[in-house]
């Protein structure tokens, strides 16, 4: 018998030192995010920097397709909820705007300048102003951090109103921490300062899904463990809560370049996303 216990939560959820050549990351996604914003800026089919709240760091990036969209994509950043912007990201939504789809990318406040609780009514008003520019169905996703809050957002205690619930036809969380309560073991509590309360009412797991709630669970097979037993968690869960969920585990991918196959929109990941 194998018993399974963990002495070193930091190590349990540290990635950089864990993946060769991982100290690349997150300076590798500049150079590309910046080339995709300019060129979309050049475009005409980018507008940057739309403020959704009174924040400083409250504004998206909305990033069209040629033509009417096909519908709506958002996608939130990671950063264990106190690192990085919306910036690093942007040509993340090639993927989907080449399918005809437009995406947002929202920013949000970082701790400890707020409570994670805070962040995810800062997602919410950001998705709100999002679906206020674009019609159509509506497909969330988001990474580490951002897979956690676009879990949050089809939870049944979203911050979203009824009629923006009604148009999420999918969620896919990218090695998302859906179980906050391992984080209060972690040396990062002391910026997060997530207590038991929080960690109760902001844990995707430990909350039931949001009525129609269709979600994916998307980790890279060569994640720390920590992330891989997370992913199976909430799909886990909630599929005994009614909602549809899967789980998958992509082959020879890790925590930094899982997210990879949004840039494109013949990877199984944007496929997946759009139900395509």
């Amino acid at each position: 018998m194998i018993l399974h216990h963990i002495s070193d939560w930091d190590n349990a959820y540290a990635n950089g030192v864990n993946i060769p050549g991982g100290d690349r990351w997150p300076a590798a996604w500049v150079g590309p995010a910046q080339a995709y914003r300019d060129g979309a800026l050049a475009a005409g089919r980018a507008k940057i920097g739309i403020a959704y709240g009174d924040g400083e760091r409250n504004q998206l990036d909305l990033f069209l397709p040629e033509g009417e969209a096909r519908g709506l994509v958002v996608f939130v950043h990671g950063g264990f909820w106190h690192r990085l912007d919306r910036s690093f990201w942007s040509h993340l939504a090639k993927g989907s705007v080449d399918s005809g789809y437009a995406v947002a990318m929202p920013s949000y406040t970082l701790c400890p300048d707020i409570r994670i609780a805070g962040i995810t009514a800062e997602v919410g008003k950001a998705i709100e102003k999002a679906a206020g520019m674009i019609g159509g169905p509506i497909f969330l996703t988001g990474h580490s951090a951002g897979g956690h809050l676009v879990s949050r957002m089809v939870s049944a205690t979203s911050p979203l109103s009824q009629a923006v619930r009604e148009r999420i036809r999918h969620v896919v969380s990218i090695s998302g921490v859906h179980d906050l309560r391992p984080m209060l073991r972690t040396a990062m509590n002391e910026v997060l300062k997530i207590d038991d309360a929080e960690a109760t009412s902001e844990s995707p797991a430990l909350l039931p899904p949001m009525a129609g709630a269709r979600i994916t669970c998307w980790v890279g097979a060569g994640e720390r463990a920590e992330f891989i037993r997370q992913n199976a968690l909430l799909a886990n869960i909630w599929t005994g809560l009614g909602a549809e969920t899967a789980s998958i585990e992509e082959p020879d991918r890790h925590h930094f370049n899982v997210i990879d196959g949004l840039a494109d929109a013949g990877h199984p990941l944007t496929r997946t996303l759009l139900g395509a």
